[in-house]
């Protein structure tokens, strides 16, 4: 089947890579590279990197336009695939390929449509989710299922870990799908119960609450880890507040404390927290290196306070987030 193939991050590229050796792909289409980096080094995408190599035509467009429309059709695909391409896909070219556009989305549909449902399944402390195969329709995530398949949340599994499994999975799923359709044999069933929505994560989604118990504050850290990242605001004398990324966090036996509250256990830096203690692994203040958290808390003679929502300041997931999201 000739396909046209639209993704940009990682998670798409083991959806490309498969479709690639099973099908024809008349294009890729992938967002502009853009600076990354220290550096700001102008950079591809994963999926513009990886079609590179296996030597497919790439579109770089950062919006389905008029003309990105005009170019996709004269290609004459026969089906569109889309697997976080980050963009809206709109008629006409919704209904440019005969057999349409379909979707990988990671989550168990009508669970978490939107940009981020692998992140907000775990802020959520869930532990199943899964990946579905769908048909684009202009609601957002809503057209009907071809394929789904359910998959366990391993222990500790942060966002990233968890998508590049995911990633995998439906790579095959899709593939699946894309062979049914090209055999004629794909059944499409329309979503059923109440969906819910995961819109995209904030930097204000990393703050962490330590009123909250120590379980829903991992859940917090896994959800948010790589992007946007965890992190809390250090009480200074100045009363201004220093953002602190917190990179690895974990369970502690250590005594209680009060929620907010990190000071040295032993070997360990530790934190209070609305239930147990957590550990403090890996830390990073701001304008500094990563340091293991035990080192940063005794250069700062072995205790710190983290503010709290009652300090004035806004708590984890206060922030406003656009409940449109983008394919």
């Amino acid at each position: 089947m000739r396909i046209v193939f639209a993704g940009s991050p990682a998670a798409a590229v083991p959806s490309l890579e498969l479709l690639a050796r099973r099908h024809e792909i008349a294009a890729v289409i992938t967002r502009a590279a853009s600076p990354q980096g220290r550096k700001r080094v102008l950079t591809p995408t994963p999926v513009a990197a990886t079609a590179a190599e296996l030597g497919l035509p790439v579109i770089e467009a950062n919006r389905l336009d008029a003309v990105a429309t005009e170019r996709i059709a004269a290609l004459e695909p026969e089906l569109a695939v889309v697997v976080a391409y980050g963009g809206l896909v709109r008629e006409p070219l919704l209904s440019t390929p005969p057999h349409g556009w379909i979707n990988l989305h990671f989550s168990l549909l009508p669970d978490y449509r939107g940009a981020a449902p692998v992140q907000r399944a775990l802020i959520d402390g869930h532990g199943v989710t899964g990946v579905s195969v769908f048909r684009l329709v202009p609601e957002l995530d809503a057209g009907p299922v071809v394929r789904m398949r359910e998959a366990e949340i391993p222990e500790g599994a942060t966002a990233g870990a968890l998508l590049a499994q995911l990633a995998e999975l439906g790579a095959h799923e899709l593939a699946e799908a894309v062979d049914a359709i090209a055999a004629g044999t794909a059944v499409f069933e329309e979503q059923t119960g109440a969906p819910s929505l995961a819109p995209k994560l904030t930097l204000a989604d990393g703050a962490l609450d330590f009123t909250q118990t120590a379980p829903a504050l991992l859940a917090r850290f896994r959800g948010v880890t790589p992007e946007p990242g965890a992190h809390a605001m250090l009480r200074t004398e100045t009363g201004e507040g220093e953002r602190v990324k917190l990179r690895s966090l974990a369970r502690s036996g250590a005594e209680p404390l009060a929620p907010g509250e990190a000071a040295l256990a032993g070997r360990s830096a530790v934190v209070g927290t609305g239930s147990a203690p957590l550990e403090l692994l890996e830390v990073q203040p701001a304008g500094k290196r990563p340091m293991a958290g035990a080192d940063w808390l005794r250069g700062r003679g072995g205790t710190a306070t983290f503010e709290l929502p009652t300090d004035g300041r806004r708590g984890a997931g206060e922030a406003g987030v656009s409940r449109r999201e983008e394919a």
